[in-house]
């Protein structure tokens, strides 16, 4: 059995490429990895914490309708959101990354990088970016 990874964030982008993952999943008879990174530090109190479990504990639900096999991993590592999608996909022998897009302006990405740029140019697998609604 393959394994499609998705990179998951309670937003509509992510929303989009955990619907899409899920498609995905059955297409290819895969089982399916949620990534969710946060990158820790003094923003991730104890109310994000618990707001990321509520988060995570609604994509179980949807991922148990869904019916195909899956793992969730909710990482607080202190890595960027990219390095830990891309590593898990390695471990787990990813056929295809999953992630959803946002509108950026230019400035924003020079600013603040792009994971999704550095997942789409390192990853070791095919790459599939969904746009939100």
């Amino acid at each position: 059995m393959g394994t499609v990874v998705v990179g998951y964030v309670p937003k509509p982008e992510g929303e989009a490429a955990l619907h899409r993952a899920v498609q995905e999943a059955r297409l290819r008879d895969s089982k399916l990895v949620v990534v969710n990174s946060h990158r820790g530090g003094t923003d991730f109190d104890a109310d994000a914490s618990t707001q990321a479990e509520r988060e995570m504990t609604a994509v179980r639900r949807v991922l148990d309708d869904a019916g195909v096999p899956y793992e969730v991993r909710q990482l607080v590592r202190g890595f960027e959101p990219a390095e830990d999608l891309i590593s898990i996909a390695e471990a787990n022998d990813a056929e295809l990354i999953v992630i959803g897009l946002r509108r950026r302006s230019p400035v924003g990405k020079l600013i603040l990088g792009s994971n999704a740029q550095r997942v789409l140019l390192d990853a070791h697998c095919p790459v599939l970016a969904v746009k939100a609604d």
